[in-house]
């Protein structure tokens, strides 16, 4: 499996919600689930909103297609918290997000130099769950809607090299995409 994590960009944002598809286990509350309707302009206010609260905004790659993205946010003071979304169920269940995750953490410990990094789960969103608890990430506490979790540099260490893979980093695309 060919996964990798690349700067997001306009570009990438857009081919990324193209075939997009809200996940119905994301709701907590089934009354505000919709289905997803591509709308250019919709993309790029996201887009926009992402590059002025300055967050690490990253493409999950399948060889040359975004089939995710990852959102290191809230970055302070050696600390940080990622979110993950997947394009579709066809790139679900395939492992792409596990191996998104190592990467993702992976660049925060080592790139950006942080020493904890925070994930939240919707709780009846197992999927999510189990993949955190597979990367490295241990539960800290729960509410009504979300289980939390936290990943320390040091326990990532051990995590990653069971989970070593043959996963890259880029730094971007090539030019030819």
């Amino acid at each position: 499996m060919n996964i990798y994590l690349c700067k997001m960009t306009k570009s990438l944002l857009r081919q990324f919600f193209q075939g997009f598809s809200n996940d119905p286990d994301l709701f907590s509350d089934m009354s505000r689930f919709t289905e997803y309707i591509y709308h250019e302009a919709d993309v790029d206010a996201y887009w926009e909103r992402q590059q002025q609260l300055g967050r690490v905004h990253l493409a999950v790659m399948l060889e040359r297609e975004p089939i995710g993205e990852i959102i290191l946010k809230d970055i302070d003071s050696g600390k940080g918290t990622l979110s993950i979304h997947m394009k579709n169920d066809a790139v679900k269940n395939r492992g792409y997000g596990t191996q998104a995750e190592i990467l993702a953490l992976d660049y925060a410990f080592q790139d950006l130099k942080l020493q904890t990094v925070f994930a939240d789960a919707i709780h009846k969103n197992i999927r999510s769950q189990h993949v955190l608890e597979k990367v490295g990430f241990r539960e800290t506490h729960c509410n009504d809607q979300f289980v939390y979790y936290r990943c320390d540099k040091d326990s990532w260490t051990g995590c990653r090299e069971r989970n070593s893979s043959q996963t890259q980093i880029k730094d971007s695309l090539s030019s030819d995409i």
